[in-house]
């Protein structure tokens, strides 16, 4: 399904992570190359994971050269910020809304008694292209917007990217109706 859409906006306001295996199954989807995302460097083990996009998924990819927003908030987190930070790097997707909340250590809930608990980071993200990571700063939008904003400031760009590839008459008319409709709703 969305092989056929000219353009995407992926919605990870409210997402508070997943896995590495999630954020490269996505990224999938949206790159045309098998393409390093990150590295995960584990202390206990002095280990470093590559992580890659894969490139076979199943049914028809949404490709690399269609618009891709990605809209992001305080409460995006961890895998979430993965894939931001990897997207946005890779120049693969503009992101809008809020600068993210800073979760780029994987880690371990260690018990401290029976009522207590800490959180302990066992490693780190490393980009392959910054050679750092999201780690308390959080990943900054290209276009900042407040959450509750950015899906109207993401449907505006994308619009407007559509409308200058727009192959008919008909076909501009419609993105122009739906600009106008945002316009009136906000």
């Amino acid at each position: 399904m969305m092989a056929n859409l000219d353009g995407l906006i992926i919605d990870l306001r409210d997402n508070g992570g997943g896995s590495p295996e999630t954020v490269a199954l996505l990224a999938s989807y949206v790159l045309d190359e098998r393409t390093r995302l990150n590295d995960n460097y584990y202390r206990i083990d002095d280990l470093t994971e590559q992580n890659w996009s894969t490139t076979f998924v199943a049914g028809k990819p949404f490709g690399q050269q269609k618009p891709l927003y990605i809209l992001t908030s305080k409460r995006t987190f961890s895998a979430a910020e993965d894939f931001s930070y990897a997207m946005k790097n890779l120049k693969r997707a503009t992101i809008v809304g809020e600068t993210t909340g800073g979760g780029a250590h994987p880690g371990r809930v260690v018990r401290l008694d029976a009522h207590f608990g800490a959180f302990v980071p066992t490693g780190r993200s490393i980009s392959p292209i910054t050679h750092t990571n999201w780690e308390g700063v959080g990943v900054a939008p290209d276009v900042a917007a407040a959450a509750k904003d950015a899906l109207r400031v993401a449907q505006t760009a994308l619009l407007n990217d559509l409308l200058k590839t727009a192959s008919s008459e008909q076909q501009t008319q419609r993105l122009k109706q739906r600009l106008d409709a945002i316009g009136k709703e906000s």
